[in-house]
């Protein structure tokens, strides 16, 4: 847990999605999130995380000290009450420093029977809003077979017994995301120079070991860095943030090539602007 970082950080990270679902609703029957107001499209900021931290697992095979405390399999209460210490404080700092997930986006750690308080996390993600409203295109699918005796029965005299199914996709949307990295926060929890290294490596390669059919094709499309020179900051997060701009340049963008990106390299005193894509 030495070395953490000193400097606040202010990102700008946008990726698109074509022929895809990058963030289904369970509430809408796994349609692709919206604004109901607007229609533009969303995904949440657990579900960047949570690509964040399955490259993480994939880099570093879940080895301390770049463990992954929210992973499936995990019963959460037995890794709160085996961590190292006999006082909440002291668990907390042995679990921040095994895990990288815990260090990075923090935890509530008090459910389990010794308990380790609540952890905030220097690095926090809005959710993803697209640029333009998107359009919920529904397919209907085949598949040829069926999966139960009943299904079979029913179409008993066909030829070929088949399933029907649903499949949601959006067409194409350019998603912008907002970050922020506290470094009051990461000298709490130990988030160090290569912990942030290491999140900028995973939101530009989350998407290359998070493919699947129901995903289509997914790319990081750029990452704007402002570092401050200061723990406390140097400007406001929103001014920076207006820094990066896009414009459509047609009425109905489908691809990224449809989108000009323009970035005010004009920046406050005392923040630095890192390109990193």
């Amino acid at each position: 847990m030495s070395n953490p970082v000193k400097n606040r950080y202010d990102f700008v990270y946008l990726y698109d999605v074509k022929d895809g679902n990058p963030n289904g609703d369970p509430d809408q029957a796994n349609l692709p999130r919206a604004d109901a107001e607007n229609q533009q499209g969303l995904v949440t900021d657990v579900c960047i995380k949570r690509k964040v931290r399955n490259y993480v697992m994939l880099k570093h095979e879940c080895k301390s000290p770049y463990d992954i405390f929210i992973r499936q399999g995990t019963i959460l209460n037995n890794v709160i009450d085996s961590a190292d210490g006999d006082k909440p404080q002291d668990r907390q700092k042995s679990l921040c420093l095994n895990y990288y997930d815990i260090r990075t986006f923090g935890a509530v750690l008090s459910t389990g029977s010794k308990g380790a308080g609540t952890v905030r996390g220097p690095v926090q993600f809005t959710f993803s809003r697209s640029k333009d409203r998107i359009y919920q295109a529904e397919h209907s699918i085949t598949r040829c077979v069926v999966t139960t005796e009943k299904e079979a029965q029913a179409q008993e005299g066909r030829e070929h017994a088949s399933t029907f199914g649903r499949k949601a996709t959006v067409p194409y949307a350019l998603y912008r995301m907002h970050g922020f990295i506290s470094a009051v926060d990461a000298v709490k929890t130990g988030f160090s120079h290569d912990d942030l290294d290491l999140l900028w490596e995973a939101l530009l390669n989350a998407f290359e070991h998070d493919r699947a059919a129901a995903r289509g094709e997914m790319n990081p499309r750029k990452l704007v860095v402002f570092k401050h020179s200061s723990h406390l900051g140097n400007a406001r997060s929103g001014e920076l943030f207006e820094k990066v701009a896009i414009e459509a340049k047609t009425g109905l963008p489908r691809e990224f090539q449809d989108y000009e990106i323009s970035i005010d390299k004009n920046v406050p005193d005392g923040v630095e602007l890192i390109v990193k894509l």
